[in-house]
């Protein structure tokens, strides 16, 4: 199975509801990043529910998480768009801790229980939106949880989740949101909060082999409707024509310096871990380009 998201609505559109796989996409960013289980496994989070905000937005619109927490894994990096594409980053990917009381990826202890999570979207206008929560756990759907709650104003629960294989490769990673919009009853409230404290972890139900759309259904029943599918892809935004221009806005001083003291650059991207490198006749091209142009 492909990984891709559902967008949807259910009890008469009073649930807006998403859900996603992304299996093959947490497992690109574990081999391109080298993380070591339990990083793999909060990489993987912030990345399911990243690719799930990245389906809220419009157009050319896009979104960063950056996940702060105290724990060893220091800053969770993800930026998603509305067209399923998702990359991203953390500060130390050889974060492995023994398993939680749960006998569970101790995802908490790696995060860690405070700091900050922050979401910045980029809509177009003059300036992003800056959306900031304190963490509450550190599992990170809690605290998607809250922050959907709290900076958005639409109560939701979030579900993630990541199974990593004891040779440390992704078996299965993916998530769920559904959020409750105005016109629900109490009783309605009442249902789908108990249907969810009885739900088994999403990692199970996608390990039995359950699609995104039957994941949803075991929280909202039968009465789903899907308004779209989307292949969720992994995709860096760095080119070689990129990594120049940035090399070329140091100015002539810098590469120049380069030149005498190395004779080469090497420019490696964050987000994919891919190496570019330069050698001295490539720098000196670059340097001409680098110098100021004379007035006519």
């Amino acid at each position: 199975m492909k990984d891709y998201l559902v967008r949807g609505t259910a009890w008469g559109g009073k649930l807006r509801v998403f859900a996603v796989r992304t299996t093959e996409l947490t497992g690109e960013l574990c081999r391109r990043h080298n993380t070591l289980p339990t990083a793999t496994a909060a990489f993987g989070r912030t990345a399911a529910v990243g690719a799930m905000m990245g389906a809220m937005l419009k157009g050319e619109e896009k979104l960063t998480i950056q996940v702060k927490g105290d724990g060893p894994i220091g800053q969770i990096v993800v930026d998603a768009n509305a067209k399923g594409e998702v990359r991203g980053y953390v500060d130390h990917p050889d974060v492995h801790l023994a398993s939680n009381n749960l006998g569970k990826l101790d995802v908490a202890g790696a995060v860690g229980r405070t700091g900050h999570i922050h979401i910045i979207k980029d809509l177009g206008m003059k300036e992003p939106y800056r959306g900031s929560i304190p963490i509450i756990s550190g599992e990170l759907g809690e605290d998607f949880t809250y922050y959907f709650a709290t900076s958005e104003q639409t109560p939701s629960a979030v579900g993630l989740g990541v199974l990593v294989d004891t040779d440390g490769s992704v078996l299965q990673a993916g998530g769920f949101i559904v959020q409750l919009m105005p016109g629900l009853s109490d009783d309605e409230i009442t249902r789908l909060e108990q249907v969810l404290a009885g739900m088994p972890p999403v990692t199970a139900l996608l390990d039995q082999g359950e699609s995104p759309e039957e994941l949803l259904r075991f929280v909202v029943g039968d009465d789903l409707q899907v308004h779209e599918t989307m292949p969720i892809t992994f995709v860096c935004k760095c080119s070689l024509d990129r990594v120049e221009k940035t090399l070329i806005s140091m100015g002539e001083a810098e590469l120049q310096r380069i030149i005498e003291e190395d004779g080469k650059a090497q420019v490696e991207c964050h987000f994919c871990n891919e190496v570019y490198t330069f050698d001295r006749p490539r720098l000196e091209i670059l340097l001409e380009q680098a110098k100021p142009k004379p007035m006519h």
